[in-house]
């Protein structure tokens, strides 16, 4: 009997775009994973890698995306944020930081900035690193992390307090990056709290 009807057709080519997407993207998207992770690089490269994946198999259909950058971040915050439900139950708490690169210009700054963010619930850590190091309206961080944009700010004002007494006057020198979440998009003044993520790496 001929069975060659039923021989497994070869795979469909990767698409050409594809394999320069996630060189041009990957370091940025590798950074965001490294700030929801706060500070677990080994982490963050795994989520980054899982996150690739995902997109990957839908590649055909993001690519025709009128912003397929802004796809993969909430990919991967999605990646990240599943991994917290998976991994929530087996979580141990530790006073010890992971080993990272602190060439920055203010290491003090970048290991308090990585403890603060480590300790915030996973989906108010999500909310601050798409509003102040993505810069995204709380439209947008709603729409990708699939929340009411009144839960968006309201998750936002409860890290920045808790950031804010971590960090201090560290966190904005001015009132309006020292302040609450004001609902547009975040300022690109140097004092601002995008800023001083971004001293994070």
């Amino acid at each position: 009997m001929d069975h060659s009807t039923s021989a497994e057709q070869p795979a469909e080519p990767v698409p050409p775009d594809f394999p320069a997407f996630a060189v041009s993207r990957g370091r940025h998207l590798l950074r965001t994973a490294f700030l929801l992770t706060g500070g677990d690089a080994h982490l963050a490269e795994d989520l980054l890698q899982e996150a690739l994946g995902r997109i990957f198999v839908k590649w055909r259909r993001i690519s025709r995306l009128d912003n397929p950058s802004g796809y993969a971040q909430t990919v991967l915050v999605n990646t990240f944020l599943s991994y917290r439900r998976r991994r929530s139950s087996s979580e141990r708490v530790t006073d010890t930081l992971p080993d990272i690169a602190v060439d920055g210009p203010d290491p003090t700054l970048r290991l308090t900035l990585l403890r603060a963010l480590g300790e915030l619930p996973a989906q108010d850590r999500a909310v601050l690193v798409l509003r102040f190091w993505e810069d995204r309206s709380v439209e947008e961080t709603a729409a990708a992390l699939r929340l009411s944009s009144t839960a968006v700010r309201s998750r936002s004002s409860r890290a920045l307090a808790r950031m804010r007494a971590t960090l201090g006057e560290s966190l904005g020198a001015d009132g309006q990056a020292a302040g609450g979440d004001t609902g547009g998009r975040t300022t690109t003044d140097p004092t601002g709290r995008k800023a001083v993520l971004g001293r994070v790496l």
